[in-house]
């Protein structure tokens, strides 16, 4: 199978990070599965937790969706933890879309009665509670705690200076015990480039007998899962019915006129 790995990181700003990725994934991924990873190329790649930022990196990310289901990809996996283009994608194309945040947390829910998050700022932070609201997961959420990381792409270096990847390290460790303490059983690094580092450097357990639950692998495992369940009812899964429905055919011709070939 041929997955396509969409991230929102340009490739130029954060060069140790997608090297990173694309040994974890390769390690990670299956017998035949193929994994193209891709950043942002055309604008941005560097500050997606800002909303506007979010929202024009955004348009670039449903139209590489597009283009992976033209290419033939089985499946588009959104490595970002705000889901950005989840919906919108799902509804767009025909192959699965899956999002970094939402598959994190229903993956937590089947490992543990309760689950944290660890981010890197207050602006991440709402993001993934406004997520988790649309995704009725609130609930089962213990937490979430802040690595006080403000400039993002800082974060790339923690993968060359030990210095750095000491202190990320650490500063992911205090907030993730900090969450064990108030009850979370399953930690989630809410930053792909954080789970990146940690499965790096074979961060796995915490204390209390707590897990670190690494969402980049679990996207990439739960993409091959949906592809080969897709393979075996043999047709496509993603329902129709309200949320994911496509435009009606005959609507089609107008909407492409006013709209362009997004469909």
């Amino acid at each position: 199978m041929k997955l396509w790995y969409q991230s929102l990181t340009r490739e130029s700003a954060w060069p140790d990070y997608n090297k990173a990725l694309a040994q974890m994934l390769a390690s990670a991924k299956g017998e035949g599965t193929q994994i193209h990873i891709q950043g942002i190329r055309n604008r941005g790649g560097i500050g997606d937790q800002f909303r506007y930022l979010e929202f024009i990196e955004t348009i670039e990310v449903l139209e590489n969706a597009r283009q992976a289901e033209k290419e033939g990809f089985d499946a588009f996996l959104i490595g970002n933890i705000a889901d950005p283009g989840l919906r919108q994608a799902r509804e767009a194309v025909n192959i699965p879309v899956l999002g970094l945040c939402e598959t994190s947390v229903h993956t937590a829910c089947y490992l543990g009665a309760s689950f944290g998050i660890v981010t890197s700022n207050d602006k991440h932070r709402a993001t993934i509670e406004e997520n988790l609201a649309r995704y009725r997961m609130e609930r089962r959420l213990s937490g979430i705690r802040l690595m006080n990381v403000q400039r993002l792409v800082d974060l790339n270096r923690g993968f060359v200076e030990k210095a750095m990847a000491d202190d990320l390290l650490s500063r992911f460790r205090t907030a993730a015990d900090a969450l064990v303490e108030d009850g979370a059983e399953v930690i989630i690094p809410g930053v792909g480039v954080v789970a990146a580092l940690l499965g790096t450097n074979n961060v796995q357990s915490l204390a209390k007998g707590a897990i670190v639950l690494n969402g980049v692998t679990t996207l990439l495992k739960a993409g091959e899962m949906v592809v080969q369940m897709e393979r075996l009812a043999g047709q496509r899964l993603t329902s129709r019915r309200a949320a994911y429905a496509r435009p009606p055919e005959n609507q089609m011709a107008e909407l492409r006129a006013a709209y362009g070939d997004i469909y």
